[in-house]
């Protein structure tokens, strides 16, 4: 436990002087994140079976891209260039036809690929581009992750006794994820009202917030589903007690991913 304490204070120590500093360093910080995000789902593919090496390099260079694309805009909107997309098709598909052997490299492979990049590289890029946009929304975002997934820990552990989803997370309880949503909500709505913005409709804001809570929270158990189904407790050992990039950014990654949805509204 007091490793654990130490690992957070550690991380926060990191993160927060990088997200009020923004701009440039923040970006490069993120992509930073986004390549050992990459390093983690690529690896605990391969307790599987392993990607040529090239194809790794390849799409390591993609997240890369993704990650720094429009780094430095100010609108929070995301135009996805078709053309990047394309490419990347034709440089994981093509190679199945000229290695020329299904058991080093295969359609799985490929599509496994190409949707990590997208994935996470996307994501990523999102988070820097909210963070240019206003460094607010940024912490709006992440008091919705980070109050809902403590509060459902205290919640779980104090009065927990339905299981959740026992087969992809046996720890997680429903009285959890409620009390996490309910003081998640609260938490990030008076925020949003009080900083941000007075005039939105208390209502509206609320609904808003309850829906990131829960999309948070799923984010959690597809990230936990992914690590059971490779028989794996973490992403990786990268921060003591707390696992990897991806166990610590799997809630603020599908709550960001959501919030772009709503962000024309908000």
């Amino acid at each position: 436990m007091k490793k654990r304490v130490l690992s957070a204070i550690l991380i926060v120590a990191i993160f927060v002087p990088l997200l009020l500093i923004g701009g440039k360093v923040f970006a490069i910080f993120m992509t930073l994140l986004a390549l050992m995000g990459l390093y983690e789902i690529i690896h605990i593919r391969e307790s599987k079976k392993e990607f040529p090496f090239l194809m790794k390099i390849f799409a390591y260079i993609m997240v890369a891209f993704f990650s720094l694309s429009n780094f430095n805009s100010i609108e929070f909107t995301y135009t996805m260039d078709y053309r990047v997309v394309a490419f990347i098709i034709f440089a994981f598909l093509t190679p199945m036809v000229f290695i020329h052997d299904f058991k080093k490299y295969n359609l799985n492979d490929a599509l496994f690929l190409i949707g990590s990049i997208l994935f996470i590289g996307l994501s990523f890029n999102l988070l820097i581009i909210c963070r240019n946009y206003d460094i607010m929304y940024i912490i709006y975002l992440l008091l919705i992750t980070t109050i809902t997934d403590t509060f459902a820990l205290f919640s779980g552990i104090l009065i927990g006794k339905h299981k959740l989803c026992p087969s992809v997370s046996p720890k997680k309880t429903i009285e959890g994820s409620v009390g996490g949503t309910i003081f998640g909500t609260f938490v990030a709505t008076a925020f949003y009202i009080t900083v941000i913005d007075p005039s939105m409709s208390l209502a509206f804001v609320t609904i808003i917030t309850v829906i990131l809570s829960l999309l948070g929270q799923l984010g959690d158990l597809v990230f936990s589903s992914i690590k059971r189904y490779y028989g794996k407790k973490d992403f990786s050992n990268l921060i003591p007690e707390h696992g990897g990039i991806l166990d610590r950014f799997d809630s603020l990654i599908f709550v960001v991913l959501a919030f772009i949805i709503f962000s024309s509204v908000l």
